[in-house]
């Protein structure tokens, strides 16, 4: 008999929808695990990209007759750029015909439909809100023409059969959009003209995101509210996310532009935003790239938003080598003698002074997660410098020349979390809990042994692991991570057995078995502390597991598994070994 033929609950994460992750074992369901997150957040999915939640904020997206037209005529059933009938066919009947539908969002965002030249080779996407935004763009040739109300950028991509995704980025608080055909540039004159047009489309973000359907309201995909993260940062296997609430406190995570009120410098830089010469961290092409200009300073960068003083943040951003090889993080008060100095060609960290400490992250492709920890001794936010050298000096740019980056991030706390998007606005990403209730017949009483495999990520407030019944904490068993692993083991109120490890980094196999005078502590197949005496449990005393104590988790969860007895000392060995 296996190992784990002998256990009572296997988790190895794979299986999940919103609200739920399950088990292997038991194949009832009855041990499969209640998911809570009541915000959005992201991952790193099995191809390597962050993944981020998705929407179409438009009402009635492919329903056209549903918006309200303005001497226009809509006819359905024409033949779309996806081998459907479900185009439709947009018909002017006077000058400035158009169809428009009313909706609420703010921020930046991206307005895009499919369309196809008809009668008139032309179409204008408008959006109105506080600041209103329009461009034309030619459905023959992609090519944009006359544009107003200075948007931050507008595409037109190719799809074939000559149909073409068109779209308009704005950054503004936005009331209605409108389509319309048109039969040249800047000209929405005449009474008569046509255009084939399919799934409009409106979402948060640089660029126009994968086609989602909608009818009587907005919808939401991606790793929205209540969907567990299937992490795929550290291995080809996912592991469980789980993290504490964090939020982002740089307004703009993506969008870098100076005129925007969230990021700022001494116009010693220039931002190109969406460059298409690299693909993000994301797998598109939202990155932006830092061009220093040919002033001779050393202050070429871009700043974020401001911070509380003598509140530790975690400053972060990703950055890739173009031209220049480094990045330096500055800011909070805490520039020292050059910031945290990070080579993006090698990724190595190659200096810190001011802030605590400094990591640098592998996202492949050349990206790297730069990341600095440090408490504010100032309101002042963080720099990121681009620099051709990792020296904390002046140099002269040349207006072409720098480095890419994507997803700036400033958070409180001793250690970065994931990417947390923000649009316009700082952004919370609530706290996560993974527990099953009522499973005790799953956990043994008298006897048992708690197991599970995490990566650590060298924080001493986490993870927490617990067992426990009911959500008490009289009687239960621990594992977690605090300046080392843990394991607690408390029965009527009382600590039975506690053990500990010194500080341990990278994958950890954490087991902690128990019977009537007789406990035991493993990690990494290394026992760590026995007890020959105390009280363990009765009847259904256990009834709980839980991912989760007192808000602090904060893990990568590999595989955990449950036993309804005290497995052998050789048996914990051989399941904790790396």
């Amino acid at each position: 008999m296996s190992i784990y033929d002998k256990s009572s609950l296997v988790l190895i994460p794979s299986g999940t929808k919103a609200g739920k992750v399950y088990s292997q074992k038991p194949v009832s369901g009855d041990g499969d695990f209640t998911f809570t997150r009541s915000s959005a957040a992201t991952r790193v999915n099995a191809d390597g990209n962050i993944e981020k939640e998705t929407s179409n904020l438009l009402t009635y997206s492919n329903t056209f007759s549903s918006w309200t037209p303005a001497n226009a005529v809509l006819t359905d059933g024409q033949s779309g750029y996806d081998g459907t009938s479900d185009a439709w066919l947009l018909d002017k009947a006077a000058s400035a015909g158009n169809i428009q539908l009313n909706v609420s969002s703010s921020g930046v965002n991206t307005f895009s439909y499919y369309a196809k030249a008809g009668s008139v080779d032309w179409t204008r996407l408008l959006i109105l809100g506080t600041t209103n935004a329009s461009t034309y763009i030619n459905l023959t040739n992609g090519a944009i023409g006359v544009g107003g109300g200075g948007f931050i950028d507008a595409t037109a991509t190719d799809v074939g059969s000559g149909w073409w995704r068109v779209s308009i980025t704005h950054s503004t608080a936005i009331t209605q959009v409108r389509i319309y055909p048109a039969p040249a540039d800047n000209d929405t004159s005449g009474s008569s003209g046509n255009i084939y047009i399919q799934d409009a489309q409106l979402n948060q973000g640089l660029i126009a995101q994968e086609v989602i359907t909608t009818t009587t309201s907005a919808v939401y995909g991606g790793i929205t509210d209540n969907t567990p993260r299937l992490d795929y940062t550290d291995s080809s296997c996912p592991a469980l996310l789980l993290e504490p609430q964090r939020t982002n406190v740089v307004t703009q995570s993506e969008y870098y532009d100076t005129g925007n009120g969230y990021f700022n410098s001494f116009a010693l830089h220039d931002i190109v935003t969406n460059t298409t010469a690299t693909k993000s961290p994301t797998g598109d092409y939202s990155a932006s790239k830092i061009i220093p200009d040919t002033s001779n300073s050393s202050n070429h960068n871009i700043y974020g938003s401001n911070v509380t003083s003598g509140t530790k943040y975690a400053v972060s951003i990703f950055a890739k080598a173009a031209e220049y090889n480094y990045l330096l993080i500055r800011g909070l008060g805490l520039g020292g003698s050059g910031g945290a100095r990070f080579n993006i060609s090698t990724g190595v960290v190659e200096g810190v002074a001011g802030y605590d400490s400094a990591t640098i992250e592998d996202y492949g492709n050349g990206w790297y997660r730069c990341i600095a920890v440090g408490t504010a001794t100032s309101t002042t936010g963080a720099y990121y410098h681009a620099s051709p050298t990792a020296a904390f000096t002046s140099f002269q740019g040349n207006n072409s020349d720098g480095i890419y980056i994507y997803g700036a991030q400033i958070e409180a706390g001793s250690y970065a979390t994931s990417y947390i998007p923000t649009y316009g606005s700082s952004v919370t990403r609530v706290g996560e809990t993974n527990s099953v209730t009522g499973v005790s017949d799953i956990i043994g009483q008298e006897q048992g042994t708690f197991f599970v495999e995490w990566e650590n990520i060298g924080d001493t407030s986490r993870p927490y692991l617990a067992l426990s019944a009911g959500g008490s904490t009289a009687n239960r068993v621990l594992i977690y991570e605090s300046s080392g692993v843990n394991a607690q083991i408390k029965s009527g109120g009382s600590v039975v057995f506690q053990s500990t490890t010194a500080s341990v980094s990278g994958t950890i196999k954490a087991a902690v078995a128990y019977n009537t005078n007789d406990f035991v502590f493993y990690v990494n197949g290394t026992q760590y502390g026995t007890d020959s005496s105390g009280a363990t449990f009765s009847g259904t005393t256990l009834s709980e597991i839980e991912f989760d104590h007192a808000g602090l988790i904060g893990a990568s969860i590999k595989q955990s598994l449950v036993f309804k007895t005290r497995l052998t000392n050789s048996e914990l060995a051989d399941l904790t070994t790396l």
